[in-house]
């Protein structure tokens, strides 16, 4: 069965708002390989250099690299929750 490519037109780069500098809070990748919960599943494009950096960081802690990059958007989310 051949896999069906979907393509994204509406990401051009373009950022929407104000950008305003965030203190650099976000957890250690250690503290990343951690906690699992409830999930939804999304389709996410990553630069291929995030990636790689998320893939080699779990291959060294022996977790999977999804876990990281899940726990480091919930991490953001609380900590910028109002």
């Amino acid at each position: 069965m051949k896999r069906k490519t979907v393509k994204y037109t509406d990401d051009r780069g373009e950022m929407a708002g104000d950008l305003r500098r965030i203190k650099d809070d976000l957890p250690s990748p250690d503290e990343l390989a951690g906690e699992i919960s409830r999930q939804t599943k999304v389709t996410l494009a990553l630069d291929n250099d995030a990636l790689a950096f998320f893939k080699r960081e779990a291959n060294r802690r022996n977790t999977s690299y999804q876990r990281m990059i899940r726990n480091l958007v919930r991490s953001y989310a609380r900590a910028h929750a109002r």
